[in-house]
């Protein structure tokens, strides 16, 4: 019998995982990822999938990251009524994750209307914080490490821990004794917060990303080069802004930051955590000690390092003083939107200021174009001149390199049939599918978006 994988999204880009696998008429769509940064991309998103909602017997995801669930809302709102499957962590981020998407994509679609600037009259959002609410009602957590029968009982579903962030996994569908494995995304080997990245004992077949498979990460201490930065930047009466995913990331740099202070490595300045979704994520991370490294003290004095400012109010009141020497790490982590969006117009302009990239910056975002030397980015309407300093520090992420998504292919016992190269930029895939050719001599390749693949 066949067994067919389309690659809905997630192919040619780091965005929109959603990989539809097919088998004796059942459906299984492994992530529902939204198409961020570019607007080409997040055309994608209103695009109807090619086969009826109805007709997908489950979902299953890898982790919470909106570029692997955020569709979720939109597809419950097309009509898909069964449960949705992944490890408790996840289902517990996606709770605060999705109802925040909901209501951004609410407040778009009103300021689109609100400025006119919309080809549609009204503008629409994709979804709202209710549907996202219906939807993470929707998720229904199975434990690490058992098998659970899914597509009316023609699959069994596996996850292992995937390292990434809270309750990342990846998927092992076995099917008429083959498996099928779903890296997800993978996480770094020996992190200080996450576990490290578990690898199936064998596979059929591979699906694995590749956000890093072109480069490597600096083996700098991420503290160090952290605390040269806060320095340096204090010394000039300067301010950090540290654009900084919610997820993960932002508990990090925190963890980072308590390792600074109680070493007196950097100078006795202010560090505000202004980003209410990452509060309520570093909040849950405190409560999910079953899903990562830290003992609850370790919990407690690593995330009291800085200043919670939920209120807008609050948010403000950070600026007020520009020639105090701070610390603000605030979302979104490739500075699309969120408050830091505010810190960036405020701070950018000035020479004595650091902006520090602290992880991957896809193309067509305004990261990118700082990581890339721009010498003014437009937000919120206007152009902000960049005469701050740019610092881009890779080793803060939590996306495995290219010798480490090697490290992990090498965890099987045997070699797969097939390796697909999917969840990255062009180069980057195209790299680590030549170093697998290359240095495992296993057959791979990098898939065409919307393409499908037969497997026998």
């Amino acid at each position: 019998m066949t067994l067919s994988i389309s690659f809905l999204g997630g192919a040619g880009t780091v965005t929109g995982s959603k990989y539809l696998v097919g088998f004796k008429g059942k459906r299984v769509l492994v992530d529902c990822g939204l198409f961020q940064g570019p607007k080409p991309l997040r055309e994608r998103n209103w695009a109807p999938l090619p086969i009826p909602v109805a007709s997908i017997n489950d979902v299953v995801l890898t982790h919470a990251h909106l570029d692997h669930s955020g569709y979720l809302p939109a597809l419950i709102k097309q009509g898909y009524r069964r449960n949705v499957l992944c490890s408790q962590g996840t289902a517990d981020l996606c709770a605060i994750l999705l109802p925040d998407s909901g209501h951004l994509q609410e407040q778009d679609a009103e300021s689109a209307n609100r400025h006119n600037y919309s080809k549609h009259h009204p503008a629409l959002p994709l979804y709202t914080e209710a549907d996202a609410e219906r939807a993470a009602r929707r998720l229904s957590p199975i434990p690490f490490h058992q098998t659970e029968s899914i597509a009316g009982g023609d699959m069994k579903l596996l996850l292992r821990r995937a390292g990434h962030i809270l309750g990342a996994a990846n998927v092992e569908l076995e099917i008429a004794g083959k498996k099928l494995v779903f890296s997800g995304d993978i996480g770094r080997y020996g992190d200080p917060i996450m576990v490290d990245p578990e690898t199936p004992p064998e596979a059929d077949w591979v699906v694995i990303e590749s956000t890093y498979g072109d480069r490597l990460h600096e083996h700098t201490d991420p503290a160090d080069a952290l605390g040269e930065v806060i320095r340096r930047t204090a010394k000039r009466g300067g301010v950090v802004v540290i654009p900084s995913f919610a997820v993960g990331r932002t508990q990090a740099l925190l963890y980072h930051l308590r390792r600074l202070k109680d070493r007196r490595a950097i100078p006795d300045i202010p560090i505000y955590l202004d980003s209410p979704m990452a509060q309520d994520v570093t909040d849950l991370y405190r409560h999910s000690l079953y899903d990562h490294r830290l003992s609850e003290l370790e919990c407690r004095r690593a995330f009291n390092v800085a200043r919670f400012t939920r209120t807008v109010e609050e948010s403000k009141a950070i600026s007020r003083d520009n020639d105090m020497p701070k610390v603000i790490v605030s979302a979104s982590g490739m500075a699309t939107g969120g408050r830091v969006l505010h810190h960036l117009r405020n701070y950018l302009p000035d020479r004595r200021n650091t902006v520090v990239l602290a992880g991957f910056q896809a193309s067509g975002t305004r990261g990118a174009s700082l990581a890339n030397g721009a010498a003014s980015v437009k937000m919120l309407g206007t152009w902000v001149d960049v005469r701050a300093e740019v610092v881009e520090m890779p080793m803060l992420s939590a996306h495995a390199d290219s010798d480490e998504l090697m490290r992990w292919l090498g965890g099987f016992g045997r070699p797969p049939e097939h390796v697909f190269i999917t969840h990255g930029e062009p180069a980057a895939s195209a790299s680590l599918r030549d170093r697998i050719t290359r240095d495992l001599g296993w057959s791979c390749s990098v898939p065409e978006p919307d393409s499908t693949s037969r497997l026998t």
